[in-house]
């Protein structure tokens, strides 16, 4: 049983990922296609929804098949006669089976992002000027929680270092550290303060993490739609706030139940796998709430900016006075014209090229979250300062076990 949780995780990985993908065209801004600007009038197209809905049917569909091949790839690891070598050589072909339907719904992206390309061309689809919008009262605009909610994680920190002392003479003197997913223990650790801090390690390395990704939420440039400024930039506001929260939460649940359950399987009040089984439980609801949240938000809280439109948000923001628009005056609904276009700065339409723009991270072009712009120098900055921390915490781990 406590290989159930871990096995069914890995499994799950390959449908949740697979399908997301699949869902992805269906949750971008209806100015967005494939990563191709487009007028909002486009999602109606016969065109345009044919290549929707054969993209959604392929992913989906190669999902299904690859997700009954991680379902048979996990049985032998069921079973107590298998080697060490078999199991890691299973576990490596399920994360494949698992980035199969990511490599080949990136290739259809690319292919319908090209044929998406050519139908604006024939439908005439441009921008004759770009169209901004500026916020007077963006201080009244919802965005994520602040940064200083990320002090949660030292009590958490302390509360595992806590237990660490407490139970640190109940320790046996060599410590598990790795089990197969037979419940045998092949790796021991000598007790010594160094090995029992190596949760701590991780829960460091991982709130880091986390606050570098909540970090990037506050300093994302905030997409807004210039025919309604006050409703996109209300539900994109929406969007961040609920994504930061579920960040903070998730980091603070993974963070606690590592520790606790390193701690416990330590001392000998629990195995290593109830312990990793009870750490697949807690990212069960991380992965619930990333799920929902992109259903329903959407990306940069495009369903939700959807329906506040149809509930007639739009006109009352607009007769609010609340912002001022600068561009061109262009009708919205002149189905050929649209009020911007920065097709050329998005390269394979998921990378952000663009050295005119002083924004270092801005919403992705395909998919749910957040990316760089690769014109900035402090964007491969960061990168490199993020690598090199990797590797800190992979040596760090390597001389601990």
């Amino acid at each position: 049983m406590e290989t159930f949780f871990p096995l069914a995780l890995i499994v799950l990985t390959v449908p949740l990922t697979g399908g997301l993908m699949a869902a992805t065209p269906y949750l971008m801004p209806k100015r967005e296609c494939f990563a191709v600007t487009v007028p909002e009038s486009a999602h109606a197209d016969p065109q345009i929804k044919a290549l929707k809905s054969r993209y959604a049917y392929t992913v989906a569909a190669l999902t299904v098949v690859f997700t009954f091949l991680a379902a048979l790839a996990t049985v032998p690891l069921t079973r107590a006669s298998y080697s060490e070598a078999d199991a890691n050589v299973l576990i490596g072909a399920i994360a494949l089976l698992a980035l199969i339907p990511i490599a080949v719904s990136f290739g259809l992206m690319l292919r319908n992002r090209r044929r998406v390309m050519a139908i604006k061309r024939e439908r005439g689809w441009h921008a004759p000027r770009q169209q901004a919008a500026a916020l007077v009262a963006e201080g009244d605009i919802p965005g994520p929680v602040s940064l200083a909610w990320n002090l949660l994680y030292l009590p958490v920190m302390l509360f595992v270092a806590a237990l660490g002392v407490m139970w640190y003479p109940l320790m046996p003197d060599m410590i598990p550290m790795h089990a197969d997913f037979a419940g045998n223990v092949n790796d021991y650790s000598p007790k010594s303060p160094w090995s029992v801090s190596f949760p701590l390690i991780v829960i460091v390395f991982l709130c880091v993490t986390f606050v570098l990704c909540h970090w990037s939420m506050t300093r994302s440039k905030r997409p807004t739609n210039p025919s309604a400024p006050m409703t996109s930039a209300l539900a994109y506001g929406l969007f961040v706030r609920a994504q930061s929260i579920l960040l903070l939460a998730c980091g603070l649940i993974l963070s606690l139940t590592l520790g606790v359950a390193f701690m416990a399987s330590a001392v000998g009040f629990i195995t290593l796998n109830a312990a990793a089984a009870i750490i697949c439980m807690a990212c069960v609801p991380s992965v619930i709430g990333a799920l929902i949240l992109a259903v329903v938000y959407g990306q940069n809280g495009s369903r939700l900016f959807k329906h506040m439109e149809a509930a007639g948000a739009a006109r009352t923001s607009v007769a609010a006075g609340a912002l001022v628009s600068a561009g061109s005056g262009i009708s919205d609904t002149d189905m050929s014209l649209m009020l911007f276009d920065d097709d050329a700065h998005w390269k394979l339409g998921i990378f952000y090229f663009n050295p005119d723009d002083a924004s270092l991270w801005l919403p992705e072009r395909f998919g749910i979250g957040w990316t760089m712009n690769f014109a900035r120098p402090a964007a491969w900055a960061f990168i490199g300062g993020f690598v090199l921390l990797l590797v800190l915490f992979v040596v760090l781990c390597f001389a601990i076990t």
